[in-house]
């Protein structure tokens, strides 16, 4: 019997189907009254994980860094940093995850390095360094300035000036950030076995940061102008990264990573990109099995805005190709905080049933909101490299609320970072036994994809147009499954051309098993999933 078209492709794994859970495992939960999550800490809370009903987890960069930039800014790859553990604490949570069937994804980190990695320091220690071809150096421009017009999003050149050697060194974020060269086959090579490293102790598969930035023209030219280029946006965002971003021969480098991965079975790969749906099919290939879709970050909340948005992903996809859907992540708004709770109850419902695997920020299953955090307490270099300019992203990345108990139940001692004012009543304990709440909203729709293909594997079928609200089926074999998710703040009455059948969700979580017909009615913002006749 052929394989359904609509079924998950040969090349995923089965539990990549399932929810992938990001966590910035400094606020996730802390082991030792330090102020810090850690290993030990995520590994006591793997129960609740698994009582969620996630496949995966993908845990923000854990190796050694001065932790300038949250740990993106890797001082030794091939290591954990002590405030998060050790060597051994990843191997027990490796062995804790796989026994309650979690898999786990780690940050891979591989445009850029911290200044602090011994390859930068004897790459800049002089020009003949055997290492010196291993970063991006350059002479200065004719005039002395940096070698080009490349700007990052601190408002600043992309270059720096060694003042010892006379040359000047890239990164595509901060000073303290320099690239690697992704030109020199040696670091290829090296970074291919720190995925191997990996890949070896158990883990399940990586996000690659930044992977559009990985490879640069090799001519260093000039970024032209972005056509809506102003005064008052940023530098960066003047100028299109046309020879910076995205560039002909990273694709190559992509199939490289992809072929690494590939020689382990059941691994997967999520590349980061907020690049338009018609680049992404660009970068799928045997392996690259996540070119991460950022459409919906920062969602407008407009039905025919977001269908539109869906349709055209999908219709630049093949069988081959497994879409992604991200609502929120470590350097976007949380979805409560943007769209507000009841909202964030329907954008919920609509990532755990579009077809392919949703990938979830941690928090948003209680539905936490971007803290307030004040001035002298942030921690994110773009607020305090550009006071009054750059609004930071620590609001989002605030510790994980457990409880109503002093720091929500995340530590003992002072977190790192302030926990946010609403913890008391937003967090796991109060939820977790009351059936209405978002937490068991969240729970009920990632059993509902485990229980039916329609919703784990099945096609993606637009219905009706509607302003309104967002409808479309799920269909596997002979299995579908109807959703009509309600964009307003007002009742409605709408007629899918799919029919009716069982309910089998309302996102108010008061009714299920009813029977309903071809005319539906919704109330203000309610999602509801139907199996069909």
């Amino acid at each position: 019997m052929a394989r359904d078209d609509s079924l998950l492709p040969s090349h995923i794994p089965d539990w990549a189907s399932g929810a992938v859970y990001q966590i910035v495992v400094p606020s996730y939960m802390d082991s030792n009254g330090d102020g810090w999550g850690d290993l030990p800490g995520l590994i006591s809370r793997l129960d609740y994980l698994q009582w969620l009903g996630v496949s995966a987890l993908w845990l923000s960069p854990i190796y050694p860094s001065p932790l300038l930039d949250m740990g993106y800014d890797v001082a030794d790859y091939t290591d954990v940093n002590p405030r998060f553990g050790t060597l051994a604490d990843i191997d027990r949570l490796l062995e804790e995850a796989h026994r309650r069937d979690i898999h786990i994804l780690l940050d891979f980190v591989p445009n850029h390095t911290s200044h602090e990695h011994p390859w930068f320091k004897e790459s800049k220690a002089c020009r003949d360094n055997p290492r010196r071809d291993w970063y991006l150096w350059r002479d200065p421009a004719p005039d002395g300035g940096p070698p080009n017009n490349w700007t990052n999003q601190f408002e600043q050149s992309d270059w720096t000036l060694d003042e010892a050697t006379g040359q000047y060194y890239m990164h595509s974020f901060m000073p303290e950030q320099p690239d690697l060269n992704w030109w020199n086959p040696e670091v290829r090579a090296t970074m291919f076995d720190v995925l191997r490293f990996w890949l070896k102790r158990g883990v399940d598969g990586f996000r690659i940061d930044a992977m559009v930035h990985l490879y640069k023209d090799p001519l260093l030219r000039d970024n032209p102008p972005a056509e809506d280029s102003s005064p008052e946006k940023w530098p960066a965002w003047n100028m299109l990264p046309a020879f910076s971003q995205d560039v002909g021969g990273l694709q190559e480098i992509v199939r490289e990573l992809c072929g690494v991965v590939s020689e382990y079975p059941e691994r997967i790969f999520i590349g980061e990109n907020h690049l338009p749906p018609e680049r992404l099919p660009l970068y799928y290939c045997s392996g690259l099995t996540h070119p991460s879709n950022s459409q919906l970050l920062d969602l407008e909340w407009d039905a025919i805005h977001v269908r539109r948005m869906i349709d055209r992903y999908e219709g630049f996809l093949t069988a081959d190709q497994w879409p992604n859907w991200i609502l929120g992540s470590h350097d976007n708004q949380r979805v409560a905080g943007h769209l507000g709770l009841e909202r964030a109850r329907v954008a919920a419902m609509m990532q755990l049933t579009l077809r392919g695997t949703p990938i979830m920020y941690y928090g948003e299953e209680i539905g936490m909101h971007n803290a307030d955090i004040q001035p002298d307490l942030e921690r994110d270099q773009l607020a305090l490299r550009m006071p009054g300019r750059g609004r930071g992203r620590d609001f989002q990345r605030t510790p994980m609320q457990w409880s109503g108990e002093a720091n929500a139940g995340f530590t003992h001692g002072k977190p790192w970072l302030p926990v946010a004012d609403d913890f008391e009543h937003t967090n796991v304990e109060q939820q977790r036994d009351d059936p209405r709440r978002i937490l068991n909203l969240y729970r009920r729709l990632l059993a509902l994809r485990k229980e039916h293909d329609a919703l784990r594997i099945g096609r993606y079928i637009p219905d009706v147009l509607d302003k309104r609200a967002l409808v479309y089926v799920r269909q596997a074999d002979a299995e579908r499954v109807l959703v009509v998710l309600n964009f307003t703040e007002k009742p409605i009455e709408i007629t899918p051309r799919a029919g009716g059948g069982r309910l089998l969700i309302s996102s108010y979580l008061d009714r299920e098993g009813d029977y309903v017909g071809a005319k539906l009615s919704l109330r203000a913002n309610e999602g509801v999933a139907i199996e069909l006749d």
